[in-house]
Order: structure tokens, then sequence, then C-alpha cells
């Protein structure tokens, strides 16, 4: 009986097989976006609606955002980036979409030292391994790029459940056409709390905005992308722990997979060099929530009658930091503690009580300009060097 002829894009009509097929196919970089973003929308709306923010809502937040673009840059002296006068009402799929186009520059870095630390352990084996384990080693070569891509995209779409705004992620995106505000999670939350809509509205935009004067400059994306690349670079893998886990590894069990490529695989001991690079990143960081946190204050406490019932509610909600948060984190080769976050906020209040807030906010003027974490610890070197 003669073998059927069929031909090489037969597949290609069967929808769900196009759809498996596209995904595959699509990107040759570390991490699989197309699945990333198809994952996100998932997690973050599974089980949940997602309805399309309305017009009023839409008017209401771009009223609160022009408020608090005129407030920000009377207290601070700072001119407001470009990218804060687009404002944008959105579902929580539309937050994750967002996400996985404007992280994907940060996310990239440590995907590809990890790819290399996999491609040195198959590099350690003996040449003359069976062909099947050969087969083996090429799937895994492939799938890495897709469990990458499946960590991700879950980690943001859990995040997308909860989220109120784009900078609730207090990240440099690639791309800032817009503040995002996700309405179904900021309306479940005023709901949860019995939260006036018109003020905690106001404090949000006030959140968003603070942040976008501060990450929105235009030197800041490249400065923290490069940082993000530098310990990315320097990132040491325990090859012998992936060497250990992916031997005798099912590969047709995703979850087992997955477990092999997450968790811990960093060496436990940092270099000098390591070290000092991290600490960069954290100074970063833990000057930017601390900046906009100390600005929100001042202005939430002036303008907002429910200031504090408002900011008690938003404090209980990240008590001990979000695993999610933690976990973005981890993916980016970072670790930025509690009280990191703490001695920002505790620098920018003892500077602006010494001097003002446009000294304090001069940290923003250039890469050069923001504290190290010994000025975080000491802020009078940083008075001494800026003011």
């Amino acid at each position: 009986m003669a073998e059927p002829n069929i031909p090489e894009d037969a597949f290609g009509d069967v929808p769900l097989l196009r759809e498996i097929q596209r995904v595959l196919l699509s990107g040759s970089g570390p991490v699989n976006w197309e699945l990333a973003r198809q994952v996100g929308i998932a997690s973050a709306t599974w089980g949940r609606d997602d309805p399309q923010p309305t017009a009023d809502d839409q008017r209401g937040l771009e009223g609160a955002v022009r408020m608090a673009e005129l407030t920000v840059a009377d207290l601070t002296g700072m001119d407001p980036p470009p990218e804060v006068t687009a404002v944008r009402a959105v579902r929580r799929a539309q937050w994750v979409e967002a996400n996985v186009r404007g992280l994907r520059g940060l996310f990239e870095p440590t995907a590809e030292r990890m790819a290399k630390a996999l491609q040195a352990v198959r590099g350690e084996e003996p040449t003359d391994v069976p062909e099947g384990a050969q087969m083996l080693e090429a799937m895994l070569e492939r799938m890495t790029p897709l469990l990458m891509g499946a960590q991700v995209g879950a980690v943001l779409g859990a995040l997308g459940q909860r989220v109120l705004g784009q900078y609730e992620l207090p990240l440099p995106r690639a791309d800032q056409p817009a503040l995002l505000f996700v309405v179904p999670n900021i309306a479940d939350f005023e709901r949860e709390w019995s939260l006036p809509s018109d003020e905690f509205r106001a404090w949000v935009a006030m959140h968003e905005t603070t942040h976008a004067f501060d990450l929105g400059q235009p030197w800041v994306r490249e400065h923290f992308l490069g940082l993000v690349a530098e310990v990315a670079g320097a990132l040491e893998f325990d090859l012998a722990a992936i060497q250990e886990r992916l031997e005798g590894l099912d590969l047709s069990d995703p979850q087992r997979v997955s477990e092999a490529l997450g968790g811990d695989l960093l060496t436990g001991e940092l270099d000098d060099e390591q070290r000092l690079l991290l600490r960069r990143v954290q100074a970063f960081m833990a000057a930017a929530e601390g900046h906009a946190d100390h600005v929100m204050t001042v202005i939430g406490q002036e303008r907002l009658s429910e200031f504090s019932r408002i900011d008690e509610a938003v404090r209980r909600r990240h008590e001990g930091r979000s695993q999610e948060e933690r976990a973005v984190e981890r993916l980016l080769g970072i670790d930025v503690k509690a009280e990191q976050y703490r001695l920002g906020r505790a620098f920018c209040d003892h500077v602006a009580e010494a001097t003002d807030e446009a000294t304090l906010a001069r940290m923003w003027e250039s890469a050069e300009a923001l504290p190290s974490m010994p000025e975080l610890e000491e802020p009078r070197l940083w008075l001494a060097r800026m003011a």
C-alpha cells in the first residue's frame, strides 16, 4: 500500500496546530516572547472578568494625571518627561501585553546568561554520547526559550491580576507611550477597602506620575539597562547543580523541566566585583522608590483628605512584598531587600528636611548625581557632593 502523500504545509489549515507552530517559531532569542505574551494574558484574566474601561474612567484618570503633573513639577522643580502626557485606562490583558514589550530588554540579559550556562554544561559532556541523548540535548536547547517565556509570562500574568498602574513594578520601560491604569484592579481595590473613587484614583495618578518623572528622565532607561546587563554578565551559575538536574531528565514532562531550570541556580558567593555591581542596582532602585514615596507623601498629605486611610490600605496590601515582585528580581538577577527600600525613603526625607525638595530632585540630573549605597546610608556624603 502506497504511503499517503502529505504536503509539508498541510497542518497549516488546522487552527490549533497553526497557532502552536506560530508560538514555537516566533523569535530566535533567549526568551520566547510570544509565549510569554499568551501565558501572561491567560494568567492575568483566568477565571476573572476583565472589562473594558469606560470613557468616564479615561476622562477621570486624565484629569487626575494633569493635576498630578502640575503638583509634582511645582514641588520638585523637575520638568515632566513627554511620555507623562499620554494616559491609558486599560484592562489587565492590555497591561500584560504592554509590559511584555516594554520589559523584554531587561529580562533578556539574564536569560542569555542562563542559555550560555546550559551550553557550557552540554559542552563538558563527552562527544561520543548516544544519538538519543544528542536529540534530547537539541530539544532542551529549543525548549529553554519556551520555558523562560513561560516563566516571564506567568510572573507578569500574576502581577497583572493585582497591579494598579504601570509603575507598581518600578522599572524603566523600553517604550513609554503612556501611563497605564488597570481599571478592573483599581475598582476591585476601591470596593474591597471602601475607598472614595475620586480620591483613590487621584492617589494612583500621583503614584504613576511621580515614578514617570523619575524613571522617564531621558538618561535613566539606558543607564539602568546597562546596570542590569553588567550584573547579568557577571552572574555565575552553579554548573554542577545544572548538570545534576539535567541528568536523566524526562523532557516530555514540562513541569519537571521547568523545575530543573528554575529555583536558585546562582552560586552562593559573590566576588567583590559582583557585589559592587549588585549594590549599584540596589542603590538605583532604592533611590527611585524612595523619592517617589517621599514626593507622594508630601503631596498626598496636603491634597487628599483620605490620604492616611488610602496609604494604610496600600501599605497593608504590600506588606512583605509580593512573591511576584521578588520573582521579577530573580529573573533580572538582582535582589533588593525591603530594608534597602526603606533606606531610600529615609535618605529622601533627610535630604529634603536638611535642604529643600529642589535639592533632593537633583539626584535625577544624571547617572552621576544618583546617590550610591554608602550615600543612602549617610546622606551627608551626598549633600557634601551635590548641595
